[in-house]
């Protein structure tokens, strides 16, 4: 593993953000009042193409950062993912190899690539640690998303070794907060269980959940993440990837009947169908070597959940302001 060192005298002002418009980006967006000194781009898929190598060089160029911090991707929940594998992975692949390309061409000081707990095997030993990563496949649900990250990790390492690139790979575990993607198909279980418990808490009818709602999820609040991406952009350089999410964990049932007190469901009305499959029982991630460097505090889950359903249910019949 090569030596960790903290950048003291580099200050990263221009910073060009990917993914703008996404759950990471409009979390970094709602906290950039704490770094005055930056200067924020922000880009959506409407403003570059990141699949496209020329738009992406183009907009590098144009926009001469001092750092990317590169949160797009393409992703979406288990029928997203059955549906549309190749896509996953053609599109995350083009994205991540453009993204690294037009870094290396414009001279960006320094690049950031965002990694994700999904991609590590299901059978990892918890917690899991970052050298798991290619310990074994990922789970066949999502193994387009998963490898399609994965290759990030050997991406960081040939950059920094050829180019002498400063590249580094944060990775995220399930990210809950305001502007998540509540649509069916693709959202995650948490903003699923938000919506679901929402449109249904006027009614008397039951609202069932897959399985015994015995596994466990860690969750990491929006803003948190990206406070953590900015403390790794001006104190981390190094090619080890890093687990920087929560490791705060709640059974599929505490969750849900969270969810149901903060929106006034009564827990009786919860069926859980031990039908169905559960899933993965639990995938606790090892974050101690950020802990170690940082000393980051995370906002407690019930607090995050708290803002992300407020912003919901605010929101919920604005057009187009919820992602439905």
């Amino acid at each position: 593993m090569s030596t960790q060192k903290e950048e003291t005298n580099v200050l990263y002002q221009k910073i060009l953000v990917t993914g703008g418009t996404g759950l990471l980006g409009t979390g970094l967006r709602a906290i950039v009042s704490q770094y005055p000194e930056r200067t924020f781009t922000f880009l959506s898929s409407r403003d570059c193409n990141l699949t496209k190598a020329e738009e992406v060089q183009h907009c590098v160029a144009t926009h001469s950062p001092d750092a990317i911090i590169h949160f797009a991707a393409l992703s979406g929940g288990v029928q997203y993912s059955t549906k549309y594998p190749a896509t996953l992975l053609r599109d995350n692949l083009l994205m991540n190899s453009n993204v690294l390309e037009a870094t290396r061409n414009n001279h960006v000081k320094k690049t950031v690539m965002t990694l994700s707990t999904g991609m590590y095997p299901p059978n990892a030993l918890n917690p899991i640690k970052e050298e798991y990563i290619h310990d074994g496949y990922p789970h066949e649900s999502n193994y387009s998303y998963s490898f399609a990250k994965r290759l990030i990790d050997p991406s960081i390492k040939a950059y920094r070794a050829e180019y002498g690139m400063n590249v580094i790979g944060l990775i995220s575990n399930g990210i809950f907060g305001e502007n998540a993607n509540f649509r069916p198909e693709e959202s995650i279980m948490l903003a699923a269980l938000i919506r679901r418990f929402y449109e249904n808490a006027d009614k008397d009818t039951k609202i069932v959940i897959w399985g015994d709602g015995s596994p466990l999820r860690e969750y990491t609040y929006s803003q948190d993440m990206a406070r953590a991406f900015m403390w790794c952009l001006d104190h981390y350089d190094d090619s080890q990837i890093l687990n920087i999410g929560s490791t705060e964990e709640y059974s599929v049932k505490e969750t849900a009947y969270m969810i149901a007190d903060i929106l006034g469901v009564n827990r009786s009305r919860i069926e859980f169908d031990v039908s169905r499959p559960n899933g993965i029982y639990k995938k606790s991630t090892d974050n101690s070597r950020f802990l170690s460097l940082s000393g980051f505090q995370y906002t407690p889950f019930r607090v995050g959940l708290e803002n992300a359903i407020e912003w919901f249910s605010r929101n919920y019949h604005q057009a187009g302001a919820v992602r439905l």
